[in-house]
């Protein structure tokens, strides 16, 4: 199943302003890079989120967020958003956020 593009265009449209962005096919699905490094992206119809290992454990522990395990071994320090847990643009800006975050915190590629 390829990934949904509606979320592409969703995440494009709240973006937009957001400096030195870029987007790479990886997954199966697509990946926002910040500075080089990845931040979030789309994998079918999730939003997946990179974030630090600690907020990652934190994030699993809420509604809709699953591990980010699409091999049979969950990547550490990212995590998979369901649809339901970023129905508005608000809800959606906020784990964008919690990514492009994470990524301005490591060093730029």
């Amino acid at each position: 199943m390829p990934y949904n593009k509606e979320i592409e265009d969703r995440i494009d449209a709240l973006i937009r302003t957001w400096p030195n962005i870029d987007k790479k096919k990886m997954f199966g699905g697509i990946c926002y890079l910040i500075n080089g490094n990845m931040c979030f992206g789309i994998w079918k119809d999730y939003l997946i989120v990179r974030a630090s290992v600690e907020t990652t454990g934190k994030k699993l522990q809420e509604k809709h967020v699953k591990p980010f395990d699409i091999t049979g071994k969950p990547m550490k320090g990212w995590f998979m958003v369901e649809q339901e847990g970023w129905r508005t643009p608000e809800d959606l800006g906020v784990w964008l956020t919690i990514g492009k975050d994470f990524a301005l915190t490591l060093p730029e590629k």
